[in-house]
C-alpha cells in the first residue's frame, strides 16, 4: 500500500514538474521575443528652425467705443406727432428728431400770454396811481409781482413746448428706430440711440509688466478681420489709475480717426503696439508647442542610437524653450533652440523623448506670420 502511495506521489511530481517546465520554456521564449520588439515608428511633420527679425511690438485684443454715445429719450410725456429721422440715419448737432404734441400746451400759453398782458396794463396803472398818491406802495409793489410771476409762467410753458421737440446732441449716427408716429411716450423713454463714431475709441487691457512702456501719444495701429487690408492709426489719449485685480492688466485708451464709420461701437479689433527694438526670434508654428506647468517645450529630430541593439535610428528629445509673443499662426522662441534644428511641428502631443518618428511632410500646420481670414 506505502509502496503504491509512493509511486502515485511520484507520478504527480513528475507531471507536475513537466508541465512547470513547459511553462517555463514558455515564459523565457516570450520574454526573448519582447526583448526584440521594437516600437513602430510615429509620422510627424517638422520644421526647420531659422532665425528672423521680427518687431518689438505687442499685439492685443481691444473693444471699439464711440467717443459719444447717448439713447435718445423723451424728457416730458406725450404722444408723437411728427418723426423726422430713419434708422441708421446720419444726422448733425441740432437736428430735429421727433415732435410730440403740444396742442394742450399752446392753449396753455396762450391763456398765460393773455394774464401776461393784463398784468402789464395793471402794473402800468399802479405805477402811475402810486406817482399821483392815489395808492399805496404795497398795491404797487403787488401789480410788480404779479406782472413777474405771469411772466415766468409763459416762459414755463415755452420751455415745456420746446422740450417736446427733441434734438440730436450732437453729430453722429442713429440707430434703429425705437418708436411710431402716434405712439405715447413716457417721461424717459427710449426713441433711439445716437453714437459718435469719427474719430472713435478703442479700449483695450496691456500686461501689468508692459505698463511702464505705456505713454500718453504712443502711437498704436488697429486692425480689424472683417475689414482686410484697411488700417487704423491712432494715439493713446488715457491710461487708468488702476490696474484690474482679477486680470492684472491696466486698461487704456485709444483715439483714432474712423473716416466713413467702419468701426463701429462694441467691434472687437486688433491692436499693435510698438514697444521697442526689433529682436532675433525662431519663428515656429503654434502647433509645435509643448505647454505645461513645469515650461513650455517642443521636440527635436536627432539620430538616436537604441542602447540595446546599438542600431541608429530617427528620434525626438524634448527641448525646453522660452516664448516672447506670438504673430499670426506662429510664436517667438527666444531661447532653447539653435537656427537648423529640425522641430516636430505636427504630432507632438503622441510622442516622449526618445520616441522614433517618421517624417511626413506631405501635409503642414500653417505657419505664417500673417494669414489671411479664410485660412485662419
Amino acid at each position: 500500500m506505502a509502496k503504491r502511495m509512493f509511486i502515485v506521489v511520484l507520478l504527480m511530481a513528475a507531471v507536475i514538474g513537466g508541465l512547470g517546465f513547459i511553462k517555463y520554456r514558455q515564459v523565457e521564449a516570450a520574454i526573448a521575443a519582447g526583448g526584440g520588439f521594437e516600437m513602430p515608428a510615429t509620422s510627424v511633420t517638422t520644421v526647420v528652425a531659422k532665425r528672423t527679425t521680427w518687431p518689438s511690438t505687442l499685439s492685443i485684443i481691444g473693444t471699439a467705443a464711440a467717443i459719444q454715445g447717448v439713447t435718445v429719450s423723451a424728457d416730458l410725456p406725450g404722444t408723437v406727432d411728427k418723426i423726422h429721422f430713419e434708422s441708421g440715419q446720419t444726422v448733425h448737432e441740432g437736428d430735429i428728431l421727433v415732435e410730440l404734441d403740444t396742442r394742450q400746451e399752446r392753449a396753455q400759453l396762450a391763456n398765460m400770454e393773455a394774464q401776461r398782458d393784463l398784468s402789464h396794463i395793471q402794473y402800468g396803472r399802479a405805477e402811475q396811481l402810486v406817482k399821483a398818491g392815489v395808492i399805496s406802495k404795497s398795491e404797487y409793489d403787488n401789480a410788480a409781482a404779479q406782472q413777474k410771476a405771469t411772466e415766468a409762467q409763459v416762459n414755463d410753458v415755452k420751455a415745456a413746448i420746446a422740450r417736446k421737440t427733441i434734438h440730436a446732441p450732437f453729430t453722429g449716427i442713429l440707430g434703429l428706430r425705437q418708436i411710431s408716429l402716434g405712439q405715447y411716450l413716457a417721461a424717459g423713454q427710449a426713441i433711439v440711440s445716437l453714437q459718435s463714431v469719427n474719430p472713435i475709441y478703442v479700449n483695450f487691457g496691456v500686461p501689468q509688466q508692459e505698463a511702464p512702456k505705456m505713454k500718453i501719444g504712443h502711437s498704436v495701429r488697429v486692425t480689424n478681420a472683417e475689414l482686410p487690408n484697411v488700417g487704423f492709426s491712432g494715439k493713446i489719449t488715457a491710461l487708468d489709475s488702476v490696474i484690474n485685480e482679477q486680470t492684472r492688466n491696466i486698461q487704456i485708451q485709444a483715439t483714432l480717426a474712423n473716416p466713413g464709420g467702419k468701426l463701429r461701437p462694441g467691434m472687437f479689433v486688433q491692436v499693435e503696439l510698438a514697444l521697442g527694438q526689433p529682436r532675433d526670434v525662431i519663428p515656429l508654428p503654434a502647433s509645435a508647442i509643448n505647454y505645461a506647468p513645469y515650461g513650455d517645450s517642443v521636440f527635436v529630430v536627432t539620430d538616436m542610437k537604441d542602447p540595446k541593439s546599438g542600431k541608429t535610428y530617427r528620434g525626438v528629445r524634448q527641448q525646453i524653450v522660452k516664448i516672447e509673443g506670438s504673430q499670426g499662426d506662429q510664436v517667438a522662441i527666444t531661447s532653447g533652440l539653435n537656427p537648423g534644428d529640425e522641430v516636430v511641428s505636427a504630432g507632438a502631443f503622441r510622442l516622449r523623448s526618445g520616441a522614433p518618428v517618421e517624417i511626413n511632410n506631405s501635409v503642414k500646420p500653417s505657419n505664417s506670420p500673417t494669414p489671411n481670414p479664410e485660412e485662419s
